[in-house]
């Protein structure tokens, strides 16, 4: 083991999910030093577990949840417009079934959907003729009258690294795979211990401590921070399936089932059908949620009700799932569980602000205001600046011009790409499009080198790694991409040798801080 190593930051933030990193981007834009710690990769739990959408909870109206949704409505094209590349406008369809919600009531829903919050972006709802629109082509027959409103498609892994990416663009730290194991509070300060996976040790003295750990909150507080944890988190498990798609247009379905939740049907990653999620009570470690065969058969029965052609658990070809972090409001079922947030500031010592619940669409609000509350203890002058600034990537101007919408923007992007670069395979263009937009530029700065997997370049794992904090093939296949999902076994197991091979160093000083770009602003 090495020596320790110290330092000293002005706030240190436990947990590498879409909060953590987006607490630690705004705090670093408003000049403060901070430091991220993860235990393991950035997004590897609840963050990259997720439907993929950045939505309003258009259900969430049914449980009178309308300060959440507004909320989440107004953040829906904030985010949109500043991630073109990661996100996109997604239309989905309601097959009205005449068992479930009567047709007032799904009008009433939609409207207050449509005007809660301003939209730019994003359509209005509208009733459509299955028989007629092509969304009807693969459902039953039985659904003839439809109900189609807008939301946003998000690739959540990567929006947790662009925003930690973001972070180190202003100077922070970011530590993946190193675990806080003791925070002792002081009058001012937190000294603070860390344990890297390779076994090395780091002491922290922080001002403030920010406990963004997502479903270990409580778990953290008591056994690590020595500190009561007041607020009761329920732990709820969704579970997702993967089937080879079902349909050929590029809309989403949203179903109700008779248990009154409801599923979604997404088109993903060109060549599948994104099915989810279950609300299930978990009770088991945090960290080892995977979905059963019940959950499994539910999701299947739900998506046979509509799809003309039945979902088999044959037919599922991959599966994930993850533990939501729920503040405990006592509801019975766990579908019924608000998903709005708390933040919680301690001030009696050195300033300790914990993050209770929350949901991907408002993570933004979330962190300005985390950042707002801590402005007085820590004597911070400078205001909000997210709202209207770019993730890394995200500005396209260099290459299109004044930005027009996000989903036309990507487009005229991928062309300026292929055009500027006809020595890219198009598909290879257009994934390196949606998945870094402007950064692409850096994965441009030398050769392509080997094809370690088909699309798989050399110059994309180095930069993975020396940018993005990626340590393992996992890392590459299942967050920063979703290649695994498209590769072969023996195909999955050569990316694994390669970085067995090149990255030995899991926890080297040279990935604590990636990239120095400049993140501008789009209004």
């Amino acid at each position: 083991m090495s020596s320790p190593s110290s330092q000293t930051v002005d706030v240190l933030v436990v947990g590498g999910g879409i909060n953590g990193a987006g607490i630690a981007r705004d705090f670093a834009g408003r000049g403060l030093s901070v430091l991220l710690c993860e235990k393991d990769d950035l997004a590897q739990h609840t963050s990259s577990s997720s439907t993929k959408l950045i939505h309003g909870g258009l259900r969430y109206l049914e449980y009178y949840e309308f300060s959440l949704v507004r909320k989440a409505l107004a953040e829906r094209e904030v985010l949109l417009k500043s991630a073109p590349h990661i996100m996109r406008p997604l239309r989905f369809v309601m097959p009205h079934d005449p068992g479930m919600r009567p047709v007032w009531m799904i009008r009433a829903g939609l409207f207050l959907y449509d005007n809660l919050a301003k939209r730019e972006v994003l359509a209005g709802s509208r009733t459509v003729n299955l028989r007629k629109h092509p969304a009807g082509a693969p459902l039953k027959r039985e659904y003839t009258r439809g109900f189609v409103y807008s939301d946003g498609w998000v690739d959540d892994a990567r929006l947790v690294v662009l925003n930690a990416i973001a972070a180190a663009e202003r100077g922070a730290t970011i530590l993946t795979r190193w675990r806080c194991v003791d925070a002792r509070r002081g009058a001012t300060q937190w000294q603070v211990r860390l344990h890297s996976a390779s076994g090395e040790e780091r002491s922290v003295t922080a001002r403030a401590l920010v406990n963004a750990a997502g479903p270990w909150a409580g778990q953290f507080l008591s056994e690590h921070a020595h500190a009561p944890a007041p607020k009761s988190l329920r732990l709820v498990k969704g579970s997702h399936i993967v089937v080879p798609k079902l349909f050929e247009h590029e809309h989403a379905y949203i179903f109700q089932n008779p248990d009154r939740r409801i599923i979604f049907a997404i088109p993903y990653e060109r060549e599948f059908t994104l099915i989810g999620t279950t609300d299930v009570e978990h009770l088991g470690a945090i960290g080892d949620a995977h979905i059963d065969a019940v959950e499994t058969a539910y999701l299947c029965e739900q998506a046979s009700r509509y799809f003309a052609k039945p979902v088999k658990p044959t037919d599922v070809v991959w599966s994930y799932s993850g533990v939501r972090p729920l503040l405990d409001d006592e509801s019975g079922d766990p579908s019924a569980v608000t998903r709005d947030y708390l933040l919680e500031l301690d001030t009696a010592q050195a300033p300790l602000l914990s993050v209770w619940g929350g949901k991907i669409t408002t993570f933004r609000k979330l962190a300005e205001e985390a950042a707002d509350l801590l402005a007085a203890p820590l004597g911070v002058k400078r205001g909000a600046w997210t709202r209207g600034a770019f993730m890394p990537g995200g500005d396209l101007s260099a290459w299109i011009g004044r930005a027009k919408r996000p989903d036309t923007d990507l487009k005229r992007f991928v062309q300026a790409l292929s055009l500027r670069h006809p020595e890219l395979p198009p598909a290879l263009c257009q994934r390196w499009a949606s998945a870094y937009g402007s950064r692409v530029e850096l994965l441009l700065k030398s050769d392509l080198g080997a094809e370690v997997a088909p699309g798989l370049f050399e110059a994309e794992l180095n930069y993975l790694h020396e940018h993005e904090w990626a340590r393992s093939a996992d890392d590459v296949l299942w967050r920063r991409s979703k290649l695994g999902l498209h590769f072969s076994d023996s195909q999955r197991a050569a990316v694994a040798a390669w970085c067995a091979a090149h990255w030995n160093d899991p926890c080297s000083p040279s990935a604590q801080t990636a990239g120095r770009t400049t993140e501008t602003a789009w209004n």
